[in-house]
């Protein structure tokens, strides 16, 4: 599910800054990246049985390389995901999601967004 309007899509950072603010706000980058592209991951737990959701902030290299710290970004919209154990996640619009994860999501974004606002480029 694309969450749009958080303030984030579209966005120009350089990579230290997005890393710092989305670092502060719980998203994990770990190996999630390569020279060119990098994924955050917020990991939101579930009651419901073998289920998990994830939010997930996705950019591109506009220049620079990510693996030497000085890549300039792109940010695409963010997505929220469901993993199903074992099979993975699925970021379709088709996935129904509770509101309440939605919500979350939606205000965890927007403050990534608002902490990114003094750092475009």
């Amino acid at each position: 599910m694309r969450i749009e309007n958080t303030g984030i899509d579209d966005v120009v950072v350089d990579l230290k800054p997005l890393d710092h603010i989305t670092g502060k706000n719980a998203f994990i980058r770990a190996g999630q990246w390569d020279y060119e592209r990098v994924t955050y991951d917020y990991k939101i737990e579930s009651d419901e049985k073998n289920i998990t959701y994830y939010v997930r902030i996705q950019g591109y290299a506009l220049e620079g390389d990510v693996d030497k710290g000085n890549a300039v970004l792109k940010l695409l919209t963010p997505l929220l995901g469901k993993h199903y154990y074992p099979h993975g996640i699925e970021y379709g619009e088709e996935e129904s999601f509770p509101k309440n994860v939605v919500e979350r999501a939606k205000t965890l974004l927007t403050k990534v967004g608002e902490e990114l606002n003094p750092h475009h480029k």
